[in-house]
């Protein structure tokens, strides 16, 4: 059986029709609150093989040629035409597959400010592979953690980690400074989340 390389990689289940997608699209940005990125939409329709990528990418292109969406720095922005397309037209895609979508956005979206405000990043040095991770705000750095690693797997597994992380690393780093058991025992709730 030959392979169609425009539903390549989508699950049984997925969209395999540009206006399945257009529709989803649509769908999307009426129903996540801010703009979204095209690596946030790719990462998500993609990577979770919702759809192919290359009918992902003309479908965008067609909602912005119809109007119905703009791209803007901050990411797609969907028009009043492109909001009566979601609202009308949203049962066409699988339930499933729209919550599943919004969803993926919503996580991918809070990884982007996470990793925004939790800076990490493995560095190689003559004496070792570290893990620099940094918390800050726009009054400058407000912790600040080197860890030495024994691998890069090792390395980029807690780079990650703190990523997603970093709030409750420094509430413990800081209720045991502190000796403050109640703040452990918080922080330590939010990690079994």
């Amino acid at each position: 059986m030959a392979s169609n390389a425009f539903t390549e990689g989508v699950r049984p289940g997925g969209l395999t029709t540009g206006k399945e997608i257009r529709i989803l699209l649509c769908y999307l940005l009426d129903n996540v609150p801010q703009p979204i990125r095209r690596q946030d939409l790719e990462e998500v329709l993609v990577g979770e093989e919702l759809a192919n990528y290359f009918v992902m990418a003309e479908s965008l292109a067609q909602l912005e040629q119809q109007g119905l969406l703009l791209e803007e720095e901050a990411g797609y922005l969907l028009t009043e035409e492109g909001r009566t397309v979601a609202k009308t037209l949203a049962d066409e895609v699988p339930r499933t597959v729209r919550e599943m979508a919004v969803r993926g956005v919503v996580r991918a979206q809070q990884y982007a400010a996470r990793k925004a405000a939790h800076e990490s990043e493995v560095v190689e040095t003559s004496s070792g592979r570290y893990v620099r991770c940094n918390i800050g705000d726009e009054t400058g750095r407000l912790f600040h953690l080197e860890l030495y690693m024994p691998d890069e797997l090792s390395a980029k597994a807690v780079r990650e980690r703190f990523i997603e992380n970093g709030d409750t690393v420094y509430e413990l780093v800081l209720a045991a400074l502190t000796d403050n058991r109640d703040l452990v025992q918080k922080a330590l709730e939010k990690l079994e989340d």
